[in-house]
């Protein structure tokens, strides 16, 4: 193909996704249901019928960026804890549960959220629903499980960044950037951190944002909407709402030497 012929064709395709992406956009916009739920717990769904599938996921309003100096880690640390079972599911049962009945989960940590999801058969849609409304506020956090994943995290961090030069002068490089702002650790947190903080502040953490007013639940794929809905209510609905966490919220850091205070404004996404 000749350069002008490139050109020619890179010139369609940009007027293609200029001229009909807007108007699909628009028309998936018309699908999307949403509400919300007495106890603050927002849910969109969105049908989708080519596959007999479904994604389910819970979206936490809380990442790295919600931590605290001395205590940074702890949204990546709970991320691995939630996996740990409740009174109902066992320490290795939930995963096990989802790959049993042909699905697959995982979750992960960012600086502005934590997110946890299952991709099912949509006949196994309520398999989901009960795990994930489950962990939302049952969570059993036991000092045996949280010594273990605690080296686990450590060793994650070795293997990712201390034993990675060039993951670890990226991490230097935005701490440097951003010297008074939450993005100035990384989501793992500080080794020194980690090591310290302690299942007390864990669970503090989790009780702090892990509550319905503080999440909201998508669901994509092949259900019927006034079928799953009431599904989600009854699963999720009994729970309370609890005190919303301050998203946006003036932090006061230290600058060491400066000896001086920073108004720092994180604005609530």
């Amino acid at each position: 193909m000749t350069l002008k012929s490139r050109i020619k064709a890179t010139t369609l395709l940009l007027c293609f996704f200029l001229l009909f992406i807007p108007n699909a956009r628009a028309g998936l916009k018309e699908h999307i249901f949403e509400a919300v739920l007495p106890n603050g717990l927002k849910v969109i769904l969105l049908e989708n019928h080519k596959a007999p599938l479904v994604t389910i996921q819970v979206w936490y309003r809380v990442g790295s960026r919600n931590e605290e100096w001395g205590k940074t880690g702890l949204s990546h640390m709970l991320e691995h804890m939630m996996f740990k079972g409740t009174k109902r599911i066992g320490p290795e049962d939930f995963s096990r549960i989802v790959q049993e009945n042909g699905g697959n989960d995982n979750a992960f940590t960012t600086r502005d959220f934590t997110a946890y999801f299952e991709n099912l058969s949509s006949d196994r849609i309520q398999i989901s629903i009960d795990l994930e409304s489950d962990r939302m506020q049952n969570l059993l956090l036991r000092e045996e499980d949280f010594r273990t994943e605690r080296m686990v995290v450590m060793e994650e961090r070795r293997l990712r960044t201390e034993d990675n030069p060039q993951a670890n002068l990226l991490e230097q490089l935005e701490a440097t950037a951003f010297q008074i702002h939450p993005y100035h650790w990384p989501t793992v947190g500080w080794m020194e951190d980690i090591a310290r903080f302690t299942l007390e502040d864990l669970k503090a953490y989790y009780r702090t944002y892990y509550n319905p007013v503080n999440a909201f639940l998508v669901v994509v794929g092949d259900f019927k909407k006034e079928e799953l809905l009431p599904k989600i209510e009854k699963a999720f609905g009994s729970y309370l709402k609890g005190v919303p966490p301050v998203q946006e919220r003036d932090k006061f850091i230290g600058l060491g030497d400066a000896k001086c205070n920073i108004i720092l404004h994180l604005k609530e996404f």
